[in-house]
């Protein structure tokens, strides 16, 4: 089938001419004329709208567009100047109630005359470019009403005088002003903008600014923080009534500007009431409100994370430089503890657990913790006490909570070699005297450190555990060589210790009683005949023993006793009197724990089971010690303590810095070594960056030390200065 031809039809106009009869215009804009006058006049319920429509539909059609137009704007302009002048007659508060009738019925009368000229909006307008009629309307209304010499200023001064009012307490018509300002937006936001938001603005400034002088004057800071809370609180609500949304950021920035912006430094500082005072009184709730009113400024927060950080580092300065305080480690480390809880409880409830001031607080503990050198031993001392006696009865949950706490304080310290100096030694303490509360909570706290530090921090800590476990299988194996019929011999529980693993103590020679001696021989001999190449060395100053004692009457004591003065109270067996010259000789212990143990047995009420001539509280070289026949208590079991105190005295304070120090060197020099190895060459001041940054999860090791450990690897041939730059090291391999 072939395809067919395409055709195009087109449909032509009627050749003959359609005769308008010449007044048709005028006849029909006159219908048109009186219907827009009768709608002004509400008397618009007698008018066919269909016919009107076709009235003005014909007109377009017959290149009668532009007449209708500017008819249109004439009418309309004449009836907006009647408007005008009935407006401008009204008085007082019907001003404004007047205004918002006659925008009502214009907006009526506008949508009707629309609906008539819907053709010539469809098709005229657009065509020739004109303001569609509603649009038309809105700024006739605009330019006759709004803009008119007598009503614009009116108009502004009103709307701004009951927003003044309102302000000051007075309950004003809200609808009444929605729909003012309502009509205001219809008409664009250009009109909103200059004819009221741009004033409205302008007079809130300055009646927050007298506002706010006056309160500063007469309020503390808290009382100033609500009001101007209140007031930001009130614009933002009075923006949600009657404002356009987008004048609330513009309004509250005013608000914000005028009460805290332009106070922010006289607020935080008001003596008895500012920041400082609110930290002080813990005053959650009015911090609260200072941190939101201030989070809205530029630098607020800021302010309040200065003047807090500044206050922090001056009350914690106080606290580890103060004398009294450091008396007592313990108290000492319970304040660092409570002041931290103070401060993370205001930072959890009043600032929204920011972490800027979270970090601020951090390094405030930080920098005062590290002011006092003993912190680390104080830190040591504080878990010392904790878990000797300090946590019985209570719940694991709890001491979690109490170690958490320590390894917090542990985190900020610098010299965290320090600290397991003293730890390493306190541990040592407790295990050997068998003090510590729970062996979970000693645990617990050496995985902290080794989650915190590495295996290389609490690997001897782990060994020490390890030693204490082993200890009790040795000596059920000893139990089980020995003959059941050992008659009144001593018994004897040997804790054997690995040299590397516990804190290094001076063995000082003792002269055991001869009982003794019998008992410990035999457990050399039955240990050096199960373990191969190993060497015993009793650490005489680091036991304990269980006396049974008679005094006068008969009277029976069981004396809980270290190792010295066990060594004493034996001689006693054999005399009644002796001098302090005669059981030097005999005992040959050092003169220092000789006087402090004498001092316990002779010198403590209650425990004085020797008597001392002269009675003193000081033990002196001619001192005569005698059995105190007259001892009683009312316990079986007496536990004499040695008199030694808490704290390391200077030269042991001196000695352990010593031991610290000697300590760092090796960890220096194997830092240097390692970042050399890898850079091959370095100047001066790079290592020493290097170094610092390698180590101070440590300590903070001092420059001037590693010059030294530099010179002193340089002499080993492990390192060689540049020959020109002599700044400038190399590695040698």
């Amino acid at each position: 089938m072939s395809a067919q031809k395409k055709r195009n039809f087109q449909i032509e106009a009627f050749k003959h001419r359609v005769v308008v009869d010449p007044k048709y215009a005028e006849k029909t804009w006159k219908i048109l004329e009186h219907a827009i006058h009768e709608i002004y006049n509400h008397n618009a319920s007698g008018l066919s709208f269909e016919e009107l429509y076709r009235n003005a539909y014909n007109m377009v059609l017959h290149k009668f567009g532009d007449k209708l137009y500017s008819g249109l704007v004439t009418t309309m302009t004449m009836h907006l100047k009647e408007i005008s002048k009935s407006i401008e007659a009204a008085q007082g508060a019907s001003f404004l109630e007047e205004l918002n009738r006659k925008w009502a019925d214009h907006n009526k009368a506008l949508q009707m005359i629309r609906d008539i000229l819907m053709y010539m909006d469809r098709t005229f307008i657009p065509s020739t470019h004109k303001t569609p009629v509603h649009e038309l309307g809105l700024n006739l209304w605009r330019d006759n009403i709004i803009h008119s010499n007598k009503i614009q200023t009116r108009l502004l001064n009103t709307l701004l005088e009951l927003v003044h009012r309102e302000r000051t307490g007075e309950v004003i018509n809200r609808g009444l002003m929605r729909n003012i300002i309502k009509m205001l937006m219809d008409l664009g936001s250009s009109v909103y903008q200059e004819d009221f938001e741009k004033p409205f603005l302008e007079v809130s400034a300055n009646f927050y600014s007298v506002e706010s002088q006056q309160f500063i004057e007469c309020c503390d800071c808290g009382d100033y923080l609500k009001k101007a809370e209140r007031r930001l609180n009130e614009e933002m609500e009075r923006v949600s009534h009657y404002l356009d949304t987008k004048s609330e950021a513009k309004i509250t920035n005013v608000v914000e500007k005028e009460t805290i912006e332009n106070h922010m430094q006289r607020l935080v500082h008001m003596e008895n009431s500012g920041l400082v005072s609110m930290l002080v009184d813990d005053k959650y709730e009015d911090l609260g409100r200072m941190y939101n009113l201030f989070r809205r400024v530029p630098d607020g927060l800021f302010t309040i994370r200065d003047v807090m950080t500044a206050h922090i580092r001056e009350t914690g300065k106080q606290l580890v430089t103060d004398p009294e305080r450091l008396r007592d480690p313990v108290d000492f480390v319970q304040r660092l503890l409570d002041e931290k809880d103070k401060h993370d409880k205001i930072i959890s409830l009043a600032f929204n657990n920011d972490k800027t001031f979270q970090n601020a607080l951090n390094s405030s503990f930080e920098y005062f913790i590290n002011l006092n050198p003993r912190s680390p031993e104080f830190i040591s001392l504080f878990v010392d006490d904790k878990l000797r006696k300090g946590l019985k009865g209570v719940s694991e949950e709890d001491v979690e909570i109490v170690l958490d706490k320590v390894m917090m304080l542990f985190r900020y310290l610098q010299e965290k070699d320090v600290f397991e100096k003293y730890y390493k030694q306190h541990l040592a303490k407790r295990l050997l005297s068998g003090k510590t509360v729970s062996d979970d909570a000693e645990r617990s706290l050496i995985v902290k450190l080794k989650t915190e530090c590495g295996y290389q921090f609490t690997s001897k800590l782990e060994g020490m555990f390890t030693d204490m476990k082993t200890s009790q299988d040795t000596m059920q194996g000893f139990s089980a060589t020995q003959s059941a019929d050992t008659g009144d011999s001593p018994t004897l529980a040997v804790q054997v210790l690995t040299t590397g693993s516990w804190p290094t103590q001076p063995s000082s020679t003792c002269n055991l009683p001869a009982e003794i001696l019998g008992v410990c021989e035999k457990f050399r001999a039955y240990y050096l005949g199960t373990h191969t190449g190993r060497r015993l060395s009793w650490q005489t100053n680091m036991g304990t023993a269980d006396l049974k004692a008679t005094f006068g009457k008969g009277q029976k004591h069981e004396l809980n006793v270290s190792t010295y003065q066990m060594c004493i109270l034996m001689l006693f067996n054999n005399a009644d009197s002796m001098s302090y010259k005669e059981i030097e000789q005999a005992t040959e212990i050092p003169a220092s724990d000789l006087k402090r143990c004498l001092q316990s047995l002779a010198c403590v009420k209650g425990k004085n089971v020797l008597r001392k001539e002269p009675m003193s509280k000081d033990i002196g070289e001619d001192d005569a010690f005698f059995f105190n026949d007259k001892f009683s208590s009312k316990f079986y079991k007496v536990k004499i303590g040695t008199v030694v105190a808490q704290k390391e005295s200077e030269p042991e304070k001196q000695e352990t810095r010593q031991r610290v120090e000697e300590d760092r060197k090796p960890q220096i020099e194997a830092a240097i070594v390692r970042i050399m190895k890898s850079r091959r060459v370095l100047d001066h001041n790079n290592i020493v960056a290097e170094v610092t940054k390698q180590l101070q999860s440590r300590f903070l090791p001092n420059p001037v030390v590693i010059k030294k450990r530099i010179e002193s690897l340089i002499e080993r041939e492990f390192l060689e200065r540049d020959k020109v730059d002599r700044k400038l090291y190399r590695y040698l391999a």
